[in-house]
């Protein structure tokens, strides 16, 4: 006779079972393994409540800051001026927070259909709560050093997170996501003491407060602050994901949990972005060549690289990892012109988030039901996955840029302002390689959701909670390509007249 077996070690043989057949383990059996488990059982019942809650929390309480604040008052500082409430930590504080309500209601949905995700409970939900804490502080950051110290801290919490996915070896690929970001991280702390050396030369107090930054730059440019701004833009996009540093995006992506894919795409990466564009209010595009150079060569070789691995991707996950990269690469060509184009910059960046947590929380379930993230093993989703296949259609659209979406309205003012700026190589270059990347994901994700099934499947249903979330994200997408609120549009152009705009 067979010895009783634990409950880790149900969990474990449910976690194999799900990995090899590719179903979701049911909710009654994942509940009966912890159930000799007091405290686990406690823990599986309020963890995922309770990050929904204080996400929500979190959302309300910005948008009640939002509406309460008139325009004429901010900026806001506090904390002895160390942080401050401005258009742009307005703007990316309700974005980030819309975006993690949506993946916490997610993540409380999917605790009690997967093992794996049973047994991390308690540290996934607190290094998820420490990720967002740093994010929120960060983006009100006052402080150039304080806002990379936020940086940092939100990649030691996501690294863990990023471990605990399906890879063959995890362990390797946070580590690997670690590497890369601490190297990015080092490279920008470099250029921040470039800085520091041109004030000293200049006779300038030295100050990493963003708006005695500002007032400082005014003073003549020297090599020491063009090498400064260069490292810190090399350092900060290949957070970005960004060419020739972007290796890192699609490995990590791919084999981080979808829930995490989703932290790091769009949430994430926005607190990388932030920083740019201080580094952008405090060094205007327009008032130097070198900066805008950099950018549109970035831009223009990230845009390149992906088109040219978007061909040759064969799992979905690593294909939406290279067309954020390719996203990453309009981003830097937008910013490179400045003025008209910077509207549509954000426009782009707030769609983009959206279109990243929408696609990956849905690739994580396709991933659930067939147990793969290969597109050739994946034939006539739209079938067996009605609503999920539906939305990853949508997502798709969205990111390629088709109407009604957001980042239709955010391409086309992008186009229009390079145009307008008189920059045809980069408009050729960016049409082109848009070109190649909506053929080459056409062929690989349309015949994978509509293409005829190798072996009948039955129809797999979604729950309400799952779906929430994602239909959420496809309303904010639709309402920013048809109608923009006008606080929110307000809000838009303030942070792009920030950076030069107009």
């Amino acid at each position: 006779m067979s010895a009783p077996r634990t409950a880790s070690a149900v969990l474990a043989s449910n976690t194999s079972v799900n990995d090899v057949r590719g179903v979701e383990v049911p909710a009654t059996s994942v509940a009966g393994t912890v159930a000799a488990n007091g405290p686990q059982r406690v823990l599986q019942v309020w963890a995922g409540p309770t990050l929904v809650t204080l996400a929500a929390a979190s959302l309300a309480s910005w948008l009640t800051v939002f509406a309460l604040t008139p325009v004429a008052v901010r900026p806001i500082y506090f904390g002895q001026r160390y942080f401050v409430l401005d258009a742009t930590s307005m703007l990316f504080l309700l974005v980030v927070n819309a975006v993690f309500l949506g993946i916490a209601v997610y993540f409380a949905s999917r605790v009690r259909a997967s093992a794996q995700l049973a047994q991390h409970l308690l540290p996934r939900a607190g290094l998820t709560l420490a990720f967002m804490v740093a994010m929120n502080l960060g983006l009100m950051a006052n402080n150039l050093l304080l806002l990379w110290a936020f940086i940092e801290l939100t990649t030691l919490c996501a690294a863990p997170l990023v471990a605990q996915g399906n890879a063959r070896a995890p362990f390797r690929v946070a580590w690997r996501y670690l590497l890369y970001s601490s190297m990015s991280l080092a490279l920008t702390f470099l250029g921040i003491m470039c800085l520091t050396r041109s004030a000293y030369l200049q006779g300038v107090e030295i100050n990493f407060a963003l708006g005695e930054m500002q007032a400082a730059a005014a003073s003549a440019s020297d090599s020491w602050q063009r090498f400064g701004l260069g490292l810190m833009l090399f350092g900060l996009g290949s957070k970005l994901g960004l060419a020739p540093l972007y290796s890192w995006m699609p490995e990590t992506y791919e084999a981080a949990p979808s829930s995490t894919s989703a932290l790091l795409a769009a949430v994430q990466f926005n607190i990388s972005i932030v920083a740019v564009l201080r580094i952008l209010q405090v060094f205007p595009v327009q008032e130097n060549g070198f900066v805008a150079y950099q950018l549109l060569v970035m831009g223009c070789l990230s845009l390149t690289v992906a088109a040219i691995q978007v061909i040759a991707a064969r799992s979905f996950k690593r294909l939406i990892a290279y067309a954020c990269v390719s996203s990453s690469g309009v981003i830097a060509i937008g910013l490179s012109v400045g003025q008209t184009a910077a509207y549509g910059v954000l426009l782009y960046i707030v769609s983009g988030a959206f279109v990243k947590a929408l696609l990956f929380l849905t690739a994580g379930r396709l991933r659930n039901v067939y147990g793969t993230n290969d597109v050739k093993a994946l034939s006539g989703v739209i079938r067996v996955l009605p609503f999920s296949g539906l939305l990853f259609a949508v997502g798709i659209f969205a990111l390629l840029g088709f109407p009604p979406f957001g980042s239709f309205m955010a391409e086309m003012l992008i186009l229009s302002g390079i145009v307008q700026s008189g920059n045809l190589i980069a408009f050729t270059i960016m049409c082109t390689m848009l070109t190649i990347i909506f053929v080459a994901t056409g062929r690989s994700i349309f015949p994978m959701l509509w293409g005829p099934s190798e072996r009948e499947r039955p129809s797999v249903g979604e729950r309400w909670m799952t779906a929430l979330p994602k239909l959420g994200f496809v309303a904010v997408l639709i309402l920013l390509g048809v109608y923009t609120p006008g606080p929110i549009s307000r809000l838009l152009r303030d942070v792009a007249q920030s950076i030069g705009g107009q």
